[in-house]
């Protein structure tokens, strides 16, 4: 009949099979594999690059979503051109001096703020400046109606040359408010701005194995920053070994005042 035919196909009940095809094989495999030594796997991974234009969702986690959207081409050439050339000339450039563990150095840099609050980072207060430069007023309506964000403060960046750049950071400052949108416009030499994750609380501040980004900003170029992207990562311009001409950054952003009246 033919449930003894089912038994007759099966000439190995479990108790007689070799050693190899039992059925805690597996088990033994993943025991093998957890036992390799782990440094052995873990590698650096290599910077992705975005040079494309479009919204790229770098991370997802429960702080929220961090989100680019590069623009190349924002300002056209020839009007980019003309931009850079008022910019350099009229904005009131200047060099800020920051003191760490008692010894002052000039930041790689030229700064200068346009808005109706003062600004703090790296322990030094930049004043209100309400005297924007009709140029700087233009860009900043420009990037509200394309983008629908409203800004009401402006970080503007002069990397003179290729040993001009800015370190590792996070726009996190309190008064920024929570996951603040920062649009970043460049004008002058194409600069590789570079991103990082930051480190799960596991890795104990450690940056060997997070993920990397690297976006070239060329002439013209909008990059928004939007979400977590401050919360969950940093970014910088590092100096360059190649000659590099003048590069503006403009950085757009809200500034709210702070709750308790005291800048930190």
């Amino acid at each position: 009949s033919a449930p003894q035919a089912s038994v007759a196909s099966n000439p190995d009940p479990a108790g007689t099979r070799p050693a190899w095809m039992k059925k805690d094989q597996p088990h033994a495999q993943k025991q093998f594999v957890f036992e390799k030594p782990l440094e052995v796997e873990r590698k650096v991974p290599e910077a992705g690059v975005i040079d494309k234009p479009g919204v790229y969702e770098l991370s997802k986690v429960p702080t929220g979503i961090s989100r680019i959207h590069l623009i190349p081409g924002f300002i056209d050439s020839e009007e980019a051109d003309w931009m850079f050339e008022q910019l350099l000339q009229d904005v009131p450039w200047g060099q800020r001096t920051h003191i760490r563990q008692e010894v002052s150095f000039e930041e790689p840099r030229l700064t200068s703020w346009y808005g109706e609050l003062p600004y703090t980072y790296s322990r030094i207060t930049m004043q209100p400046n309400p005297n924007w430069h009709p140029v700087l007023t233009m860009l900043k309506e420009r990037i509200e109606e394309s983008t629908g964000y409203t800004f009401n403060s402006l970080l503007c960046n002069l990397y003179r040359n290729e040993k001009d750049s800015v370190d590792w950071h996070s726009d996190d400052e309190p008064s920024l408010g929570k996951n603040p949108v920062i649009a970043s416009l460049s004008f002058g030499a194409t600069r590789t701005f570079e991103m990082r994750k930051k480190p799960s609380p596991e890795e104990n501040g450690d940056y060997t194995y997070v993920e990397r980004l690297r976006i070239p900003l060329d002439h013209g170029t909008l990059l928004m920053m939007e979400g977590a992207t401050q919360e969950d990562w940093q970014h910088r311009v590092p100096k360059e070994y190649h000659s590099r001409d003048a590069r503006i950054n403009l950085t757009f952003r809200i500034i709210y005042p702070e709750s308790d009246g005291v800048w930190k």
